[in-house]
């Protein structure tokens, strides 16, 4: 079968990897030069499985109205005339129940748990490295109220067999020894020592360069997607700034301008852009820098240990399409790892960025068919692209195929947004 993937980021190249791998005939289109250029480019460099959890939780809504007048909070909105943002919160709002973050919780564990056995297999099969480490995830805990409601969380890990170990102050240390240089700082944290880190661009790039050197996967860059053209109940073609370009199947993985892709065909994606933002800081003491992934869960941002670089990711912002540089956001993660890693890193000398992460409003990705026989999507992953790039891809390329998955596709496709 001839399969055009639409988008060359980490979700994109991972489809065409699985895809390859079960003899179709791919092609990767991207308007880019090359590949993970947008959201795949600076994310913060975490593999996490066991963090996979929903950004609607309950609490949320009351704590979203706090933080709009914190300095350094982990969610900041930018009020615009905008019903798709208006159309996404009350979305957002309406999944921060109990019972529905344990529905979505679950689903993203699944699809989350399913990608480390598969991200694993990759890294064998292939052999491609990206800086990568396997030396799990450290949650950082400030208050004992933190500590009390991660509760929830690790039942559900427990339920999903994810390995986690609740540390106390002093235990945390022995994950990370540089926290040795901040005592009194935090309380406690969770480890999940599955989990990985590793940068991303550069994952994706690699693996970018084995399918087309080794499994024959054609990529087309400096293409411009513009529309897809339907007949009766499937795709006809893709309408491109390089012509028509045809295929059998047609998989689209481009993030957050997924929706306006498959809009005219009558499918609404409810996914919207929350903006991120990240540093690469540039390690000048070993012993002072985090050795895998800590994340600081009063301010939501990731802390990702590369060779000699330390990745900062955190913030998110409703703020449309804008990519604009807010030196006020890059102010909240500069303080974050100077608190946290105060002699690991440069922080005058990093690179700032922000990009668009592809957020649905239960945090779950769409991965699976729709109402058109021949189109598929793999998009939605939110701030967990990479984390669940290659269970997702992999659990597509199956379902294309008809093959029975591995795991269970239900809850993960547009129909549960069918209501």
């Amino acid at each position: 079968m001839k399969v055009l993937v639409l988008g060359s980021g980490v979700v994109g190249v991972t489809s065409a990897y699985y895809l390859a791998m079960q003899g179709h005939e791919v092609t990767v289109v991207d308007r880019q030069p090359s590949p993970a250029m947008e959201t795949s480019y600076g994310n913060a460099g975490q593999v996490s499985f066991g963090f996979s959890s929903p950004w609607a939780a309950p609490g949320i809504p009351q704590k979203a109205v706090k933080w709009m007048f914190q300095e350094h909070a982990p969610l900041k909105i930018q009020p615009r005339m905008d019903p798709t943002m208006a159309r996404f919160m009350m979305q957002m709002f309406n999944n921060c129940t109990a019972e529905r973050y344990a529905v979505n919780k679950e689903r993203m564990v699944r699809v989350a748990e399913y990608s480390r056995a598969c991200i694993n297999e990759l890294r064998d099969a292939t052999g491609i490295r990206y800086e990568d480490r396997q030396r799990g995830l450290l949650q950082l805990f400030r208050s004992d109220s933190q500590v009390e409601a991660i509760a929830k969380d690790m039942k559900v890990l427990a339920q999903c067999g994810v390995r986690h170990t609740l540390l106390n102050a002093e235990e945390i240390k022995n994950v990370e020894p540089a926290l040795m240089r901040v005592p009194g700082k935090f309380v406690g944290g969770l480890h999940l020592p599955d989990d990985q880190t590793g940068d991303c661009h550069l994952f994706t790039n690699r693996l970018a360069d084995y399918c087309r050197d080794r499994l024959g996967v054609e990529f087309r860059f400096n293409v411009e997607i513009q529309r897809l053209k339907r007949q009766g109940d499937r795709i006809d073609g893709v309408i491109t700034s390089a012509g028509e370009l045809t295929a059998d199947a047609y998989v689209v993985c481009m993030g957050s301008f997924s929706p306006f892709l498959v809009k005219d065909l009558d499918i609404r994606l409810p996914i919207y852009p929350v903006k991120g933002y990240s540093l690469t800081v540039p390690v000048t003491d070993d012993g002072g820098a985090p050795q895998s992934t800590v994340m600081d869960e009063t301010f939501k941002v990731a802390i990702s240990r590369f060779d000699d670089r330390i990745r900062v990711g955190g913030t998110a912002e409703l703020a449309s399409y804008d990519l604009s540089l807010l030196e006020k956001r890059r102010a909240t993660i500069s303080m974050v790892v100077h608190d946290v890693f105060p002699e690991g890193g440069d922080v005058a000398k990093a690179e700032f960025w922000a990009g668009l992460r592809p957020m649905t409003p239960d945090s779950t990705p769409i991965i699976g068919g729709t109402k058109y026989s021949n189109l598929w999507l793999n998009t939605g992953h939110g701030t967990l692209g990479w984390t669940m790039s290659c269970g997702s891809g992999h659990l597509l390329a199956d379902l294309m195929a008809g093959r029975r998955p591995a795991i269970d596709p239900n809850g993960l496709d547009i129909g549960r947004y069918a209501a």
